[in-house]
């Protein structure tokens, strides 16, 4: 129980929401998705666009490496996520106000800012969180215990 408690001490609970979205999407949803469903159910969103069929199912690799590195980042508070958390956050929440002036049935500008406001928050979060992250004056961040965070 105390391996545990570590894990998640040394980051806000935002970030370990994060995280644990993260581990989620590595291990369970990203496999699923790449090994067991069908092509022709399979959809991924870049940018805002729809890819559907060969070319989702082309694209979900790098969709699952994101994860993975986001996964790795968030435990190990590397100094490379920020600001790249950050950035992939943004992208995300271009990419919801994208999808909804773009899609046949989408809601429209109103509904995509509102869809794409917490992923805005987050990403500013995010951005202001850098002293969280990685190394501070050359040293890499450790816990009380002499441990990485």
């Amino acid at each position: 129980m105390e391996k545990l408690r570590h894990i998640f001490t040394g980051r806000p609970l935002w970030m370990n929401a994060m995280m644990l979205f993260c581990a989620y999407m590595t291990f369970i949803y990203m496999p699923f998705d790449m090994f067991i469903k069908p092509v022709e159910e399979d959809q991924e969103v870049w940018f805002g666009f729809m890819l559907t069929g060969w070319s989702a199912k082309a694209t979900e690799p790098i969709h699952w490496l994101i994860y993975g590195f986001g996964l790795f980042g968030f435990l190990k508070m590397k100094s490379w996520m920020w600001p790249w958390a950050g950035l992939y956050v943004v992208q995300v929440a271009i990419a919801m106000l994208v999808w909804t002036l773009l899609s046949e049935n989408g809601p429209g500008i109103l509904a995509g800012l509102v869809v794409a406001s917490p992923f805005v928050a987050l990403s500013i979060a995010l951005f202001m969180a850098k002293d969280k992250f990685g190394e501070r004056d050359g040293e890499e961040q450790v816990d009380a215990d002499g441990g990485e965070p």
